[in-house]
């Protein structure tokens, strides 16, 4: 078995060159990169060929081709889906991945709830004959009806969800071009509706007909990679994979066909030859094996290995890290446990926008910036606000050690009540919940692999979440859900606002001063039924936002609305200067009420300005970072100090111990 090695590390442009790969486009496509209100400083290193590394680090192939770059594209009306413009050249040009109304994606304009994308590709002459071709997309905001050669081949719907079809049989095998080459035609229809209409869908804080500072450019269209890949008959289609901290290894190697095929899976040290562990078991079941004294992974540590997988001719490669996630009571107190310890977590809210590509990060490297930033000042988590990010994303934060609160996208939480002009409703009805419920599954099931993530988050502010008196509380259902795909986690059911005490935590919301776990809390809210209520102690303290202090006046242009008046925050504060006492004296009262009450862990309000939103550690373009670094790492470690001085107590595993029971599959 051969070992993937430095494979798994990140491919740039210049790698790709010096291993003799030609880049799939040159610069001579008609694509022209538009000018936005801001840019980044990564904006222009994007070209036409974005994106160029292996997207999928958890399933990787050696056998598999990239298909990013500049596509056509054309606006369309509804009912033509099911119409493709074969052998038509659509009339403007697109970068893929981007979304149609960032700068990057060479259109900038919304609205378009209808539109076609176009592309050919070819078939690599070295890949085995007989294998199967696999079409990939990393996420297609909203509906995707896919074509090749003129031949529907499948649809999706959600807009932040991997999707594959097998395309073998729709390719061409006539029609070779001059350079010996087979061309295929490939089409992709794409409904997005965003929050057009009466459409409660899961769209996170994405706008048309929204106004206010919490709300932003929507994405519409292919927005992360699109790739193939060659494969034996019998193939591996995903691996669920957890390793937890005694070293046992629970793993389902699941497989294109429904039988039982041999399975040997070796680990090795990272970026080395020397195996660790292998062990022997059967595809589509779950099999255990142990690893004997494994480096355990933490945010200080982030210790992962490699792993490589074999199923008849069938090879991949991947990745983990041994840590156990788990719920206990440490001196009377409900903690989070990290590999048995009670471990406080310090976070921003990480909303994922970029001035340039909206959704779609300009590169790898500016993804993992913001990252890299966060963690020079300390920060060991994120809460990954409402937003699905790229799998590079995950993996990015399990290299650098980030315990992730992955929130399910949200659906619109306001629209207009059909029995009251002057009001709204958190929920239209059935149909949308169970969209919902199905879309919150695929996510816990495309993620549940990462070592990063520590919780999920069902609904934010209760977005989308019903609270009608005479119904049964959706979110208990939902964490029932959630924890049967994934029972090695916890689960935040519902972050602020309205709580019927489902979940593992106990979420306030308070702009910006914290309320964490503490004997005072507010009482009146936004909500319908206010929000905020006295601490439960029975589930785990924790402040789910606060701070969101901010500055106006940003030096330059930095600002995506450069009118003031438009810039705003939940504080403002005069000067960079008074802005860092100002969240400094916040975060000091977080310590405090780790110190004094039950309080684990809270998420600042944020990682980046967005928009018309001021109160980012760094400004909407990364140019501006407003931390004191010195002075946010000395605070952000007297948390850690404060929750340290509280481990020493007798430490207790009750209720639901978050253990390495087996995945489940409840959606195919």
């Amino acid at each position: 078995m051969r070992l993937l090695g430095v494979v798994t590390t990140l491919l740039t442009s210049a790698t790709l060159a010096t291993c003799g790969i030609l880049p799939r486009q040159a610069n001579n496509t008609g694509y022209e990169l538009k000018t936005g209100p801001l840019d980044t400083k990564w904006t222009k290193d994007v070209g036409t060929n974005p994106w160029p590394e292996h997207p999928r680090p958890r399933v990787q192939r050696d056998l598999w081709k990239n298909l990013n770059g500049v596509w056509r594209w054309t606006n369309t009306t509804a009912g033509q889906v099911d119409s493709p413009p074969k052998n038509q050249k659509l009339e403007r040009e697109v970068l893929v991945p981007s979304c149609l109304e960032s700068a990057l994606s060479g259109i900038m304009e919304k609205g378009h709830l209808y539109s076609w994308f176009q592309t050919t590709f070819d078939i690599p002459t070295d890949w085995p004959r007989g294998n199967r071709v696999l079409l990939n997309f990393g996420a297609v905001d909203y509906e995707a009806t896919v074509y090749v050669n003129g031949q529907k081949v499948g649809f999706h719907r959600g807009g932040y969800f991997e999707f594959t079809f097998d395309v073998t049989d729709y390719l061409n095998t006539a029609d070779v071009s001059m350079n010996g080459s087979v061309k295929n035609e490939l089409l992709v229809h794409v409904f997005d509706p965003t929050d057009t209409d009466r459409y409660q869908i899961p769209i996170g804080k994405q706008t048309l007909t929204r106004g206010g500072m919490i709300w932003y450019t929507p994405c519409t269209g292919i927005w992360q990679t699109v790739w193939l890949e060659s494969t034996p008959k019998d193939y591996i289609t995903t691996v669920d994979l957890a390793a937890g901290a005694d070293g046992v290894v629970n793993v389902t190697v699941h497989s294109n066909g429904n039988g039982s095929a041999p399975v040997n899976i070796v680990i090795f040290e990272q970026d080395s030859n020397e195996e660790v562990a292998s062990a022997k078991g059967a595809s589509n079941s779950p099999f255990i094996f142990k690893v004997d004294s494994p480096g355990l992974w933490t945010p200080d540590s982030p210790t992962l290995y490699n792993i490589a997988i074999t199923l008849g001719e069938d090879n991949i490669y991947s990745y983990t890290g041994f840590r156990t996630i788990s719920r206990g009571v440490v001196d009377g107190i409900q903690r989070v446990l990290l590999n048995g310890e009670f471990y406080a977590f310090f976070s921003p809210l990480d909303q994922g926008f970029w001035p340039d590509g909206i959704y779609t990060p300009p590169t790898v490297e500016a993804m993992r910036y913001d990252l890299e930033q966060l963690k020079e000042v300390g920060f060991n988590a994120v809460r990954k606000h409402i937003k699905v990010e790229p799998a590079l994303y995950y993996k990015a934060a399990d290299e650098l050690g980030f315990l992730i609160i992955q929130d399910m996208p949200s659906m619109r939480p306001d629209l207009p009540d059909p029995n009251n002009s002057c009001g709204s409703i958190r929920l239209e009805g059935p149909e949308a919940q169970q969209e919902f419920n199905r879309q919150l599954g695929l996510m816990v099931q495309q993620l549940r692999s990462y070592t990063s993530i520590f919780a999920w988050t069902i609904y934010n502010e209760e977005w989308g979440q019903s609270t009608d008196a005479s119904k049964p509380w959706p979110e208990f259902e939902l964490t029932d859900l959630v924890r049967s795909l994934d029972p090695t986690r916890l689960v935040n059911a519902v972050s602020g606002w309205t709580d019927h005490t489902a979940g593992d935590f106990d979420d306030n919301h308070h702009y910006s001063t914290p309320q964490c776990g503490s004997p005072f809390y507010s009482v009146q809210g936004s909500g319908p039924s206010g929000y905020n209520s006295a601490y439960d102690p029975s589930r785990i303290g924790f402040q789910g936002e606060f701070g969101g202090v901010g500055t106006q006046f940003l030096e330059g242009q930095h600002a995506w609305f450069t009118d003031p008046s438009q810039q705003t925050a939940y504080e403002l504060a005069n000067t960079t200067e008074m802005w860092n006492y100002r969240c400094i004296q916040n975060i000091e009262q977080l310590r405090e009420q780790i110190e004094r009450f039950a309080c684990s862990g809270g998420v600042w309000t944020q990682t980046t300005d967005v928009e018309g939103e001021v109160n980012g550690l760094l400004s909407y373009d990364r140019r501006v970072n407003r931390m004191d670094k010195g002075l946010w790492k000395d605070t952000i470690q007297s948390l850690y100090d404060a929750a340290a001085k509280r481990r020493n107590g007798t430490v207790t595993v009750e209720g639901r111990n978050v253990g390495m029971e087996g995945f489940q599959n409840v959606f195919p």
